[in-house]
C-alpha cells in the first residue's frame, strides 16, 4: 500500500484556508478571550482566597484559549507551510496573530495580578489543589509579572507587534516566497523553491551539483538581501525597544529565562564543546579527503559519502515509515504506536513540491490530540532522521497530553530533547545493522556529520547572534555587516575548516526570522547533547529507561533545566563532567571512523 506524503487537515477543520467551521472557532474565541480579560481584571485574590475558586475558573478559560489558538494556528500555518501561494491562508495566520494579542493583554493583566498576591496567601494557593501541581510554571509567571510595565504600556507594546514584530515575521516568510534558484536537470534549467533548492544542496551526492548549486543559492539570497536586512533589523530593533522599556539590560536574559537555564549552564556547554572541536575537525579533513578534496565546503558537511562499492540508499517514504517505527519499538512500544498512528491518521506534509516552505516542524493539536509534521522528503537517509527528530517532538505532546496546560509549556532546549532522542534510535539502529564495512563508514559519516554541525554550525549561528544584537544596539546593520559577521562567525566556529562559507546565511535561515523568542539556535546543541546523556542511559538500561525517560519528558515544563538533570539523571549542568561525557560519545564514533576510513585515502 502506498503511504499517503500529504497531512490530512479536513480532519482539524474543513474547506481549507476558507473554511467556515475555521472562521466560527476563531470567533469563539474571541468572544471568550473578551469574557476573560473581564474575568481577570474583576479578579480580587482577597476575596477569593482561600479557596480562589475564581482563579480555577479563569484558569479553565485559559487553557480552553490556548488549546483553541494552537489548535487554529497549527492549521493555518500548515496550509500556508504547504502552499506559500495560498494568500488566503496567510491571511488567516495574521488574523490569528490579531486575536493571539489579545489574549497576550489577559495573560500581561495575570502575571501582573499574581505578582500583587500578598506572600501568605500566595503559599496557601500553591499548596493548595489545583493550583499544587502547577506551583512551578505559576510561580515563574509571578516573577515576570514583576517585570513587567504598567498594565496601558504593556496594552501598548502588544497592538505594536501586530504590525512590527509580528508583522515583520510574516514579511519574512513573503519573501521567502519570492526566491528562487537555477538547476541543471536534465539538460534543462529549472527553477526550485526555496525548499527544495535546501533538500539538493544537502542531498545530492555530486559534490560538483552541490558546490555549483551552493553558488547559485548564495546567489538567490543575496539578490534579496536588502530586503532581508530591513527584516531582521526591524525584528531585533522591536526586541531591544521592548527590552529596554522595561530595564531588561541583557537580550540574553530574556531567552534564557524561557529556557530555564543559567547562563552559567550554556557557557559550561560551548567552552567544553570548543576544547573538544579538534578532533572534529579531524573528522571533517578526513572526510573531506574521502571526497578527493583539500577541505569541505560548506555544504559538504552533511552530505552522503561513499566509499568502495557502496552507494548511499534511497528511501521510499513508505521504507522511511516502516523503518522509523520498527526501531522506536526497540526503545518503547508507545513511541512506536505513535508513529504508527501519525501516519495511518495523517500527521505527516511531506511531499516533495513547488511552493513549500524550506525547513521542518512540528506543531501541536491539542483540541485533536494530535501533531502536524511538516517537511520536505526527497529520500535522503537525513530525510529519514528528520521524520524521526519531528516524531520525537510530537512523542513529547503525546506523554503531556493529560497534564495542566501550564505544565505542558516547555522550552525549547528540552523540546529538542525529544526530537533528538528519537534521531539517536534511528542513527544507531542503522549503523548496528550495516551490512558492510562502507556502509559503516556512510553511516557513522551521517551521525557524526550532525554532531559537526550541532557543535560547529549551530556554534556559528550562536556567535552570529550575539555579535549582531550587540551591533544593533548601537544602530542599523547593513546586508554586507551581517554578511560579514555571519561568515567570520563561521570561520571561527569550524575552526576555519572549510574552503567555502555561506554568507547569507542569516538570511536563508528562518530561525533568525522567529518572533515568539531571540537566539532559536543554542537549545539545538543543548538537546543534542542532554539526549546523548540521557541516551546512554538508556543503552545501559534498555527498554526498562523507557518509563523513566516518558518521567522526565512530563517533567520539562514543571522545574528549571538544572533541576530537571539533578532530579532524573543525577547530574550537575555547570560543570564540564556531563558535557564531556556526552562529547565523548562522538568521540567514540570519530575514532571508529578515522579507523575504518585509516587506508582509503
Amino acid at each position: 500500500m502506498t503511504a499517503s506524503q500529504n497531512w490530512n487537515m479536513d480532519s482539524v477543520f474543513e474547506g481549507g484556508s476558507h473554511s467556515e467551521a475555521l472562521q466560527s472557532r476563531i470567533k469563539e474565541l474571541d468572544t471568550l478571550i473578551q469574557a476573560t480579560l473581564t474575568q481577570i481584571s474583576a479578579w480580587q485574590p482577597s476575596k477569593d482566597h482561600p479557596e480562589f475558586n475564581e482563579l480555577a475558573a479563569f484558569l479553565e478559560n485559559r487553557e480552553t484559549i490556548g488549546n483553541g489558538l494552537s489548535e487554529a494556528g497549527t492549521f493555518a500555518r500548515g496550509l500556508f507551510s504547504a502552499n506559500t501561494k495560498d494568500l488566503q491562508a496567510a491571511k488567516v495566520v495574521n488574523q490569528l496573530s490579531t486575536v493571539a494579542s489579545q489574549m497576550s493583554e489577559v495573560e500581561t493583566l495575570f502575571m501582573k495580578k499574581l505578582k500583587d498576591v500578598p506572600e501568605d496567601e500566595w503559599n496557601t494557593l500553591v499548596a493548595t489543589e489545583p493550583f499544587k501541581q502547577s506551583a512551578f510554571p505559576l510561580q515563574e509567571k509571578r516573577e515576570k509579572g514583576q517585570k513587567l510595565l504598567s498594565e496601558k504600556e504593556e496594552k501598548i507594546i502588544q497592538k505594536l507587534s501586530l504590525d512590527g514584530l509580528n508583522g515583520f515575521g510574516n514579511m519574512y516568510q513573503t519573501i521567502v516566497n519570492s526566491v528562487s534558484v537555477p538547476f541543471e536537470e536534465d539538460g534543462k534549467i529549472i527553477y526550485l523553491s526555496a525548499g527544495q533548492a535546501a533538500n539538493k544542496l544537502t542531498g545530492s551526492e555530486d559534490p560538483a551539483v552541490r558546490a555549483r548549486l551552493l553558488k547559485d543559492w548564495e546567489m538567490a539570497w543575496k539578490e534579496k538581501a536588502p530586503l532581508f536586512s530591513d527584516t531582521l533589523n526591524h525584528l531585533a530593533g522591536f526586541r531591544l525597544q521592548t527590552y529596554d522599556l522595561r530595564d531588561e539590560k541583557d537580550f540574553l536574559t530574556p531567552p534564557l529565562e524561557y529556557n530555564r537555564m543559567k547562563e552559567e549552564t550554556l557557557n559550561t556547554m560551548w567552552d567544553t564543546i570548543t576544547e573538544n572541536k579538534p578532533k572534529v575537525v579531524t573528522f571533517l579533513n578526513r572526510k573531506a579527503a574521502l571526497m578527493g578534496k583539500d577541505k569541505l565546503n560548506w555544504a559538504d558537511v552533511t552530505a552522503p559519502v561513499s566509499v568502495g562499492d557502496y552507494e548511499p540508499k534511497t528511501y521510499s517514504f513508505e521504507e522511511a515509515q516502516d523503518f522509523v517505527t520498527t526501531h522506536f519499538g526497540t526503545f518503547s512500544q508507545e513511541m512506536q504506536d505513535m508513529a504508527q498512528r501519525a501516519f495511518d491518521e495523517g500527521w505527516v506534509e511531506a511531499e516533495d513540491k513547488e511552493g513549500k516552505r524550506p525547513g521542518a516542524y512540528c506543531s501541536n493539536l491539542p483540541e485533536s490530540k494530535q501533531s502536524r509534521i511538516f517537511m520536505t522528503f526527497s529520500g535522503s537517509a537525513n530525510n529519514v532522521s528528520t521524520l524521526a527528530h519531528e516524531l520525537g517532538h510530537a512523542y513529547h505532546s503525546h506523554v503531556m497530553r493529560d497534564l495542566p496546560a501550564l505544565n505542558r509549556s516547555y522550552a525549547m532546549n528540552v523540546a529538542e530533547t525529544a526530537s533528538t532522542f528519537a534521531e539517536m534510535l534511528i542513527s544507531d539502529a542503522t549503523v548496528e545493522a550495516a551490512a558492510s564495512e562502507e556502509e559503516k563508514i556512510a553511516l557513522l559519516d551521517s551521525k557524526i556529520s550532525r554532531a559537526a554541525i550541532m557543535f560547529m554550525n549551530i556554534h556559528s549561528r550562536f556567535l552570529f547572534e550575539k555579535r549582531f544584537y550587540e551591533a544593533r544596539q548601537n544602530g542599523l546593520v547593513n546586508e554586507e555587516e551581517l554578511s560579514t559577521i555571519m561568515e567570520e562567525a563561521q570561520k571561527e566556529a569550524f575552526l576555519d575548516s572549510l574552503d567555502t562559507y555561506h554568507p547569507t546565511f542569516w538570511a536563508s535561515k528562518l530561525h533568525f526570522y522567529i518572533t515568539g523568542i531571540s537566539f532559536y539556535n543554542f537549545p539545538y546543541t543543548f538537546g543534542f547533547l542532554f539526549s546523548l546523556g540521557i541516551y546512554s542511559k538508556a543503552k545501559q538500561e534498555g527498554q526498562s529507561f523507557s518509563d523513566n525517560y516518558r518521567n522526565l519528558l512530563r517533567d520539562t515544563a514543571s522545574m528549571t533545566t538544572e533541576d530537571l538533570a539533578e532530579k532524573h539523571l543525577a547530574v550537575d549542568l555547570t560543570q564540564p563532567d556531563f558535557w564531556q561525557s556526552a562529547i565523548d560519545e562522538i568521540l567514540t564514533d570519530i575514532d571508529e571512523y578515522l579507523a575504518l576510513t585509516a587506508d582509503r585515502v
